[in-house]
């Protein structure tokens, strides 16, 4: 009896952090959603944990289409689709760059290949900023900055290491037979990769296209030096709408913006969570 009580109240407590927890990290979120869903004589009038009197869009509307970034008055819905130009095309280079090294590093093992890992994986860790000035020179010489293919360029350069080290080592852990077993039937390098590899892959590209995508769309310092006045995405004119120093401080206009600019890496995140967990159980940071 003592045992069950015990065991009982141990079950509360860790619900009861849990439930701790969870409302700390979902109180900004709810501060975000209730301030833009007020007015600007309620956003002054009340307090910012009190629930909206008269829930209004009006601010959603302004930051989509008509919240200023100096003289331009646009909202975020440019750097919307900016974001989407940059998001997928990076995505998608990445994954398939990454994927066809991992697998030539795990299999066919050319000469020089640990050294080639050793470096990508010491890559990974370098702090981005060290490389900023030395590509901005590379990319004026060769007519990419400020373009939409330069920042493309940038965010496949910096996200190969961590695509590579993951499906590296998702390869690793196939059986080494599938391969000889292709390679006696006559399968080449690429056959193999298509026909065999990627049909095996799904868990590892779901936890790729998760990463990669939502890292690329949150990013803020490649946009800035790299995309240029005409393909800046949703992070920077975010930044330069909450930022603006016109008139008067629109906080309900400013929340709806975050809010709009997070919601793609939330939706991806909501919609792939559970497929993102099987990924990483089925081997996706295996060594």
């Amino acid at each position: 009896m003592a045992h069950s009580q015990e065991k009982n109240m141990a079950r509360i407590g860790v619900y009861a952090f849990l439930i701790i927890m969870a409302a700390f990290f979902l109180m900004p979120l709810y501060v975000m959603v209730a301030t833009s869903l007020k007015t600007m004589d309620e956003v002054r009038g009340s307090s910012i944990f009190a629930f909206p009197l008269r829930p209004t869009l009006e601010a959603w509307t302004t930051a989509w289409s008509a919240a200023c970034t100096g003289l331009t008055c646009s909202g975020v819905s440019l750097g919307f689709f900016n974001s989407l130009k940059i998001m997928i095309p990076s995505t998608f280079l990445s994954i398939l760059l990454g994927a066809v090294t991992g697998y030539a590093l795990s299999f066919w093992r050319p000469k020089g290949a640990g050294i080639i890992f050793t470096v990508l994986v010491v890559a990974a860790f370098i702090p981005y900023q060290v490389f900023i000035y030395p590509l901005v020179r590379v990319l004026s010489q060769v007519g990419l900055y400020n373009s939409l293919g330069g920042i493309i360029m940038v965010h496949v350069i910096f996200g190969l290491p961590v695509m590579v080290l993951m499906f590296r080592n998702y390869y690793a852990g196939l059986p080494r037979d599938l391969f000889s077993a292709a390679r006696v039937d006559g399968g080449g390098f690429w056959d193999i990769f298509f026909r065999l590899m990627l049909p095996l892959s799904p868990p590892i590209l779901i936890v790729a296209v998760i990463l990669q995508s939502t890292h690329i769309w949150n990013d803020f310092l490649f946009g800035l030096v790299f995309a240029g006045s005409d393909n800046r995405p949703m992070t920077v004119l975010l930044n330069n709408i909450v930022n603006t120093t016109q008139g008067e401080k629109a906080y309900n206009v400013d929340m709806a913006a975050t809010i709009l600019t997070a919601l793609v890496p939330l939706v991806i995140y909501l919609a792939s969570g559970r497929w993102f967990v099987r990924g990483i159980a089925a081997g996706a940071v295996k060594g």
